[in-house]
């Protein structure tokens, strides 16, 4: 009998690996003209995908070539930089053996990763605002999650791992897969530890990442730990108060619209303007109509327009304040135009990763992180049972209950979007609660 590939991503608890954590078996069970890998790997010192399409090329065409069957695609891609010479060597040796499969070669400029921005440069459809990719006939997998598709269709295995890139202020910048639930802390360790006495850690890529206690768990959206002192500027911008970014904003804008002028949105049609949404909430006045604050909901927060700005100032933040502020009143996003045309110099406005890794003061930390095979054992674990959009999964599980590496643990509750979680260690549970379950090795 032939396999259902929905029915065995929802039983793996497969999600978004690349920060999203939307469910996948509600993305595939769709019909798409064109299903694209992003390979992109646009945030500055993240390795994983780069390093996961060279070593598991052969695996990664088959999970495309499966997604494919499943949405009824015509095409597949796999849209990676340029600049990933190996991996686009080793995807050529394989490729030919696959129908209608091809690989798109992308620019080395951010967020080439952005979803949006990914459809766009390889089939030049346009998401409308507030829109997903689906909305122009188009799916769009993170690498790693492809490859949990495959591991759960030929090797009927569930989601227990992750990889994740390990850099800045270590020893050895590493990649690892390691258990999910195991302590940030646990994994930079593997990477030496830290080198310096007081450091932060970014949870994500320095773009778009959050700043994280030592002692959270590893979730499956963990793409990269970076560690950098406490003093450096990335940190510094991270941490600064609303209130007085916003009165800098007020004293510095010079109201040059650069920030409209690089941001990856504003240029594939959208009508967003960071400039003169930080005018607004600087000044409560700006010469427009009144949907026009709706405009932040369709930043995607990438921070690309903080760098682009002489003073330094931060329009993501005014839109994530604003996106906050009108959930609380009730307002929600209504924008959905279609736009015709991108930015007539688009092309010529994208911005470089080099000159971007520069400006964030990250270039010594620009180096390889080798994959690199994890020995240690680990012997406790706290899942989480909301790594994902949708509701938290539900324990099926007590305390003192025995379980295998692999087992179920919390369900999709009837009805709800969620995603299943298994256990990523064999042991016994030791506590559950709405939050979290906590199992320890034998």
């Amino acid at each position: 009998m032939e396999k259902n590939l929905v029915d065995l991503i929802k039983s793996a608890g497969i999600l978004g690996a690349g920060g999203a954590g939307f469910p996948t078996h509600i993305k595939v069970n769709s019909k798409a003209q064109y299903v694209i890998i992003n390979g992109a790997e646009c945030e500055p010192l993240l390795r994983v995908d780069q390093q996961l399409m060279s070593s598991k090329s052969k695996e990664l065409l088959q999970s495309l070539k499966l997604v494919m069957k499943q949405t009824g695609a015509e095409h597949g891609y796999i849209a990676l930089k340029g600049k990933y010479k190996n991996a686009i060597e080793i995807l050529n040796k394989n490729i030919n053996d696959y129908e209608n499969i091809s690989l798109y070669k992308l620019d080395n400029f951010y967020p080439a990763g952005d979803e949006q921005v990914i459809v766009y440069e390889v089939t030049k459809r346009i998401v409308p605002e507030g829109g997903i990719p689906l909305n122009v006939g188009v799916i769009v997998l993170n690498v790693e999650t492809a490859l949990n598709i495959y591991d759960a269709y030929f090797k009927e295995k569930n989601v227990t791992e992750k990889y994740i890139t390990v850099t800045g202020e270590v020893k050895n910048a590493v990649t690892v897969r390691v258990p999910i639930g195991i302590t940030v802390k646990e994994v930079i360790d593997l990477a030496g530890g830290p080198t310096i006495d007081k450091y932060v850690v970014i949870n994500g890529g320095p773009m778009m990442g959050k700043i994280i206690e030592e002692d959270k768990p590893v979730t499956k959206t963990t793409k990269g730990l970076i560690v950098l002192s406490v003093d450096h500027p990335l940190i510094t911008d991270l941490t600064k108060d609303i209130s007085q970014m916003l009165k800098e904003s007020r004293t510095s804008c010079m109201h040059c619209s650069l920030c409209t002028e690089v941001c990856p949105r504003n240029l594939i049609g959208h009508r967003i303007e960071p400039n003169k949404l930080i005018r607004m909430e600087s000044y409560a006045s700006v010469n427009t109509d009144s949907e026009f604050p709706k405009t932040a909901f369709l930043c995607c927060e990438c921070r690309l327009c903080q760098y682009a700005c002489v003073m330094n100032l931060k329009p993501w933040k005014v839109n994530s304040l604003l996106k906050v502020n009108m959930s609380k009143n009730g307002i929600k996003n209504n924008l959905n135009n279609i736009p015709n045309k991108v930015h007539p110099f688009r092309e010529y406005k994208k911005y470089p990763v080099k000159r971007l890794i520069s400006k964030l003061g990250l270039y010594k930390y620009d180096i390889e992180a080798p994959l690199t095979e994890v020995k240690q054992q680990f012997n406790k674990v706290s899942i989480s049972l909301k790594q994902h959009i949708g509701v938290p999964a539900e324990a099926v599980v007590k305390a003192g209950d025995k379980v295998v590496k692999g087992n179920l643990i919390a369900d999709i509750p009837d009805g709800k979007m969620g995603c299943r979680v298994h256990a990523s260690i064999s042991g016994t549970v030791i506590e559950t609660n709405k939050d979290t379950i906590i199992i320890e090795g034998v």
